[in-house]
């Protein structure tokens, strides 16, 4: 459970996130380097300092390990002369398996893990901006006692590896049969799917929502890549602008921050896409874990009504 901020402090919260996002923006602008830039981080930013996410925060060393080793994994498979679509498939079993044996759930590890195939990360500046912007986050929620009070150890429900694992063959599949495999692998997309499946109750009016602020971050990120030269000042509009959406929709969602930062690592080809792309992903991959959360729920029941 989420502790309560106050509102002071959420803004001292907020401020302290966003400049962290621009600093890792115009670092990246400054050694013209696109590979520095790494989504993930922004939603991490959010969750971790002003939402106080207990699930990912409640072991702070693993917000430094697990990313850093997925994206490892990624980077290492993406050097591999195969497919797209197997070194997708590969890095996510990979991602999954290392998960498991470290007894995490940090859902944004994922997003580290499939980064270097987005990017075709091929710079070790990838890797070692993991390390450093991975290890600041876990510095902040030392510092400052984020995870003080929370539990260790909870429950992992590991049979919902197999599934997000299932769900997303069938949707690389599909991507590759339309000739569009680039758009297999949206990370933010896949870190609220991950999260939301391990996840004991979900409605329809949830996955609406959740679907509906991704493609309008989506959309938002891609408009302003594409109209405005500035990098800092685009990333600088895209937070604000995010902020204001959840505010208006009535949801807590970090993956929202890492959407716009798509079009800086994204090829521009696929960039033009990602608007519709995402729509098509939120909807198959949402109604997906809709239409198995509804399942797994009459199973359930269907024992006590024996």
């Amino acid at each position: 459970m989420n502790v309560p901020v106050p509102k002071k402090e959420t803004m001292i919260s907020y401020i302290a996130a966003i400049s962290f996002i621009l600093a890792m923006v115009t670092a990246s602008v400054m050694m013209n380097d696109h590979e520095i830039i790494l989504p993930e981080i922004a939603a991490m930013a959010i969750a971790m300092w002003v939402y106080r996410e207990a699930g990912w925060i409640r072991e702070p060393s693993k917000i430094f390990i697990a990313p850093s080793v997925t994206a490892v994994i990624g980077f290492a498979v993406n050097q591999l002369s195969i497919a797209y679509a197997g070194k997708v498939i590969l890095t996510l079993v990979l991602i999954m398996l290392f998960l498991r044996l470290a007894q995490s759930n940090l859902a944004p590890s994922i997003a580290t893990g499939l980064l270097p195939l987005v990017m075709n990360a091929s710079e070790w500046s990838f890797i070692l901006s993991v390390f450093i912007f991975t290890l600041i986050l876990m510095l902040g929620v030392l510092v400052f006692g984020f995870n003080k009070g929370l539990e260790k150890k909870v429950k992992i429900q590991y049979k919902y590896m197999l599934v997000f694992l299932g769900l997303n063959f069938v949707w690389i599949a599909l991507c590759w049969l339309a000739g569009y495999p680039q758009l297999a692998v949206i990370p933010p997309i896949l870190v609220v799917v991950y999260e939301v499946l391990h996840k004991p109750m979900y409605n329809g009016k949830m996955a609406f929502k959740q679907g509906l602020v991704l493609t309008i971050s989506a959309t938002v990120g891609t408009l302003l890549y594409f109209a405005i030269d500035s990098w800092m000042l685009v990333t600088l509009l895209d937070m604000i602008l995010m902020l204001i959406l959840l505010r208006i929709v009535g949801i807590r969602m970090p993956a929202v921050y890492a959407f716009p930062l798509l079009p800086f690592v994204f090829p521009d080809n696929i960039v033009a896409m990602l608007p519709l792309g995402s729509l098509i992903a939120s909807v198959f991959l949402f109604a997906s874990v809709l239409a198995y959360k509804k399942f797994e729920m009459k199973r359930n029941v269907a024992p006590q009504g024996t």
